[in-house]
């Protein structure tokens, strides 16, 4: 590794909800250095999630010093970063925060939701941003600060994470329209910031960071970076993209019929859109490839409902690998149990802050082995409702998944969402599959790749073995959807609104 004529080398740093790992590739896709720092994640209320934005720094540089460690810097040819969406901070104009970060999932503006949308525009705001509203869009949470906290508005800079790591990389902030668009705050058809949007919630459109197409070049590594990073000064710095559009492209799903599937702490889909199209069944974003979008779904409550259920109702001692072992004996089904995943609120296709989790049927002949199938049998059920809305709306059937995430090792989930969905589900050879989204940006960037599109093939592989549905148990589900699942929530609707209200 010390030979700096050598193969360039790509780096991509992905900034995610709980770490921030970055990761070292040659041209073909072959990780040769890696590190990781973690962060913390505050609870100081139920339903709200924040982060001290320097501790968004703080692990990026403690990872990038371990991944710079195992190679010649100087063999580094480019970097883009990926990020954890809609998080955001408040700082001043210097670029100091004045509060924690917000996370994604936070919840705290979710009462105000009727108001603020009479504010936004609604579906004039839903058309502009390709977002409905809901309580986790940086859109929601400055309208929620300017009624709670006034004083941290006036000369207040917005920054998401890719923004606020680029000012400390390259000394000025800025970020990417992949980057922007989860905040629900920018115009997806002009390619620019929403200023009546930003004017709405009380903020000045003026001291937000540039916004450049993912993909292009912003900036170099700035002395004081490099020492604090390892990294070498003058660095290219490639605007990233959003964890999900970067997994996207790091499992090489850039054709309209393949979807990416993140089995993560949530569970996102994805797929490719030549054109802009917005709906309730999904939120549109900027994809990894310029010039096109990614119709994404999300279920806020994936692998944390299985380690919800694992801490709390699993039998003593029991571990995951256990839980799964005993699941696969229970039937198709559950014995006549059906859960409804909604542990952390409903978004596509309800946007529903008030939604929560049901599970019926319950009979004495159950036990934790049916509940455990039921969560598994009931995401991939919500994997198919809203694989058929993105369907609709591109007008033809997507053809396989491509799995990601700490889900994508469970054989027995993925045979279920096969069954399911009736899908054909691939896995992608690599776990961190945004960090190689961004190192393809990057390679994009500097000229290693004349596209995007040849840096995903060049640097992507995926497990040869398929998991196919089986007709017999798909057609058993398929009845099981129709008759029950697809009408649940519907049904339950007005209850799950009553009861919200009692928490």
């Amino acid at each position: 590794m010390s030979n700096v004529n050598a193969v360039p080398l790509l780096l991509g740093l992905d900034s995610s909800t709980t770490a921030c790992k970055a990761l070292v590739f040659t041209p073909a896709g072959q990780v040769v250095a890696a590190g990781k720092a973690a962060h913390p994640l505050l609870k100081p209320r139920p339903g709200w999630h924040e982060q001290p934005a320097e501790s968004w720094w703080q692990a990026a540089c403690a990872a990038l010093r371990q991944a710079v460690a195992g190679i010649a810097p100087a063999r580094l040819a480019g970097m883009a970063i990926s990020v954890q969406r809609e998080t955001f901070v408040i700082t001043d104009e210097a670029g100091e925060p004045r509060m924690n970060g917000l996370v994604w999932m936070d919840e705290r503006a979710a009462e105000m939701l009727g108001e603020i949308d009479r504010a936004y525009g609604g579906e004039r705001s839903h058309a502009e941003s390709g977002k409905p509203l809901s309580a986790n869009l940086t859109a929601a949470k400055l309208f929620w600060i300017r009624a709670h906290h006034p004083e941290l508005v006036e000369g207040a800079r917005v920054m998401d994470v890719h923004a606020f790591l680029v000012s400390r990389l390259c000394g000025q902030a800025v970020t990417s329209w992949g980057c922007a668009d989860p905040t629900g705050l920018f115009d997806m058809r002009r390619g620019a910031w929403n200023e009546a949007l930003i004017r709405a919630a009380g903020f000045n459109p003026a001291l937000f960071p540039p916004a450049v197409p993912v993909g292009a070049p912003l900036g170099r590594i700035t002395p004081q970076a490099a020492e604090q990073t390892g990294l070498p000064a003058g660095l290219p710095v490639i605007a990233g993209v959003g964890d999900g559009q970067a997994a996207g492209l790091g499992v090489n799903a850039v054709s309209t019929g393949d979807v990416y599937l993140n089995l993560g702490t949530a569970v996102v889909s994805g797929t490719i859109s030549e054109s802009y199209r917005t709906g309730k069944a999904f939120r549109t974003s900027y994809a990894a490839i310029h010039g096109s979008y990614v119709l994404e779904t999300v279920l806020l409550g994936g692998t944390y409902t299985i380690a919800w259920f694992l801490e709390n109702f699993a039998p003593p001692g029991a571990r995951e690998a256990e839980m799964e072992q005993q699941a696969a004996q229970v039937p198709p089904g559950c014995a006549g149990l059906v859960l409804l995943p909604y542990w952390n609120t409903a978004m596509n296709p309800y946007w529903d802050p008030s939604a929560s989790g049901a599970v019926i049927g319950w009979k004495g002949i159950h036990g934790a082995a049916h509940f455990y199938r039921a969560i598994l049998e009931g995401i991939a059920f919500e994997q198919r409702l809203h694989t058929l809305g993105v369907e609709a709306a591109l007008g033809q059937a997507v053809e396989r998944y491509i799995a990601v995430g700490g889900g994508s090792r469970s054989p027995l989930w993925l045979q279920i969402l096969a069954d399911i969905t009736g899908k054909p589900l691939a896995r992608a050879a690599v776990d961190e599959a945004s960090a190689l989204g961004a190192a393809i940006l990057a390679g994009q960037g500097v000229g290693v790749f004349p596209t995007a599109q040849a840096g995903a093939a060049a640097m992507t592989r995926i497990e040869p073995e398929m998991v196919w549905p089986d007709a017999e148990r798909g057609a058993w589900y398929r009845q099981l959807y129709e008759e029950v699942y697809v009408g649940l929530y519907p049904a339950l609707k007005t209850a799950l609104g009553r009861l919200a209200r009692f928490v």
